[in-house]
């Protein structure tokens, strides 16, 4: 006999169900190898940890572990550079222009290993790199508290650079990128605001440097990266499916609607670096950081120097930087899974080129409260965004390494903006030079944005999907 209409339906909801628990029900493996394969025969890494399991989609653990260590590492580094760049300034009568090359050291340590470290990720997974770093980040501050000369500054700050690069932004984002997509904007976003509610931690490490002294903070600092980092680190794995679930959080037949309504293609290194894209991205993306460097490590003694401030209003400044940061970050990330990213990733790099005019002009410090504000606005709608618009445009399956590579451009605005800015001010005796500079640097950075279009996949990574 023909079946009915609802036994037929009856059938398909009972094979749904049964695929439905079958989903379910596979096992947790977590991706030790960075392709969540355990060889034949042996035991499967453990699953994400079990009070955590059921309750919340995994991805959001992993933006919040993410979160986390860039709390811990702007805190304690990024946005404290500036007030220990006064201190030691203070003691060792080390020039502006000596302490921004330990900066910029830093950055083409980052930027130099990049490759490797995007390779690394794809290759081991991101939660072995993040745990390796955590060790070397915090190993590196305790020795931080021993030195006595320039150049073992240099090279503790290089061992600083490394640990903080391997145990932050481009390991965990490989798995974020993985994790979402529909949501992935927002969710890069708000795993970025930790790097703003870092600097939120400057006021305290201001006061334990004019309390305990700079050598005790920075030995304090490294037990801190060491008790917080670990654990959030264990929490990072690479992708959802090694997981038994699925991008976004979707029901699996949603996230095959929606895998085979909007297909992901995967470019390899070789691939993304034979486009316009690649480049142009990297070279806007330097640009943008040229002025985040420089009002990083700048910033604090522009403050104390220039207009006479207090360490504590110097402060609270980098303190509203970082709060307006919060604030581009969630824009950007809200709006960039809804509208053209570019539109607001180019009005952004408007945002650094105001920004750095008003912080060149200021006449008075209300005008440079205004400058903090935009500068600070504009660099969190800006930054998460250019990573998931390289994610949107290559894929998730190199993007370790296709960001690697990139870093290899972009640690170059993180480098020549606070050495720019140095160098100028030691011989000019003034910032206003630098600043106009940089921000010339970022109106043509965002000519890089607008002609970055999203390039035509080739048929060899066509073949792949």
């Amino acid at each position: 006999m023909m079946a009915g209409p609802h036994q037929c339906s009856g059938a398909m909801q009972s094979r749904q169900r049964e695929e439905s628990s079958r989903v379910a029900k596979v096992v947790d493996v977590a991706d030790a190898g960075g392709n969540g394969a355990s060889g034949d025969g042996a035991a499967p890494p453990p699953g994400p940890p079990w009070f955590v399991r059921e309750r919340i989609f995994y991805g959001w653990w992993i933006v919040f572990a993410g979160w986390g260590l860039m709390v811990v590492g702007g805190g304690l580094m990024f946005h404290a550079f500036g007030a220990y760049v006064k201190v030691l300034e203070e003691e060792f009568g080390w020039s502006r222009a000596e302490l921004s090359l330990a900066f910029a050291l830093q950055r083409v340590e980052t930027g130099v290993l990049g490759p490797i470290h995007g390779w690394a990720v794809d290759r081991y997974g991101p939660r072995a790199i993040m745990l390796i770093g955590v060790v070397i980040f915090a190993l590196s501050l305790a020795a931080f508290s021993l030195v006595n000369s320039l150049l073992g500054f240099y090279l503790v700050f290089a061992l600083i650079a490394i640990g903080a690069s391997l145990s932050s932004m481009l390991s965990v984002s490989v798995a974020v990128v993985n994790w979402f997509q529909r949501r992935r904007a927002l969710a890069l976003g708000v795993m970025s605001t930790g790097v703003a509610a870092g600097g939120l931690v400057t006021p305290v490490v201001v006061l334990a440097l004019e309390g305990w002294g700079w050598r005790t903070t920075a030995l304090v600092s490294g037990c801190i990266v060491l008790a917080i980092g670990l654990p959030l680190a264990s929490l990072v794995r690479t992708r959802p499916g090694d997981h038994g679930r699925t991008p976004d959080g979707l029901p699996p037949a949603a996230a095959a609607a929606a895998a085979a309504a909007m297909p992901e293609t995967s470019f390899t290194v070789r691939e993304a670096m034979r486009t316009r894209a690649f480049w142009l991205l990297s070279l806007g993306h330097a640009s943008g950081l040229v002025t985040v460097g420089a009002v990083s490590v700048h910033l604090f003694v522009y403050v104390t120097g220039d207009f006479g401030e207090s360490s504590a209003t110097a402060a609270r400044l980098i303190a509203l930087l970082t709060a307006m940061l919060v604030v581009g970050m969630l824009i950007g990330g809200v709006f960039g899974d809804r509208m053209n990213k570019r539109v607001i990733i180019v009005s952004a790099m408007f945002g650094h080129m105001t920004g750095m005019l008003l912080l060149a002009w200021s006449p008075s410090f209300w005008v440079l409260t205004v400058a903090v504000a935009v500068q600070g606005t504009a660099w969190g709608a800006r930054g998460p965004l250019t990573s998931a618009l390289r994610a949107d445009y290559f894929g998730p399956g190199s993007y370790g390494q296709i960001q690697g590579f990139s870093s290899l451009i972009v640690m170059l605005g993180m480098m020549l903006g606070p050495l720019i800015a140095g160098i100028i001010y030691d011989t000019q005796g003034t910032y206003t030079p630098a600043f106009l500079l940089l921000a010339v640097l970022a109106g043509l950075g965002s000519l890089c944005f607008i002609f970055a279009t999203r390039p035509r996949p080739p048929a060899t990574a066509l073949q792949r999907i």
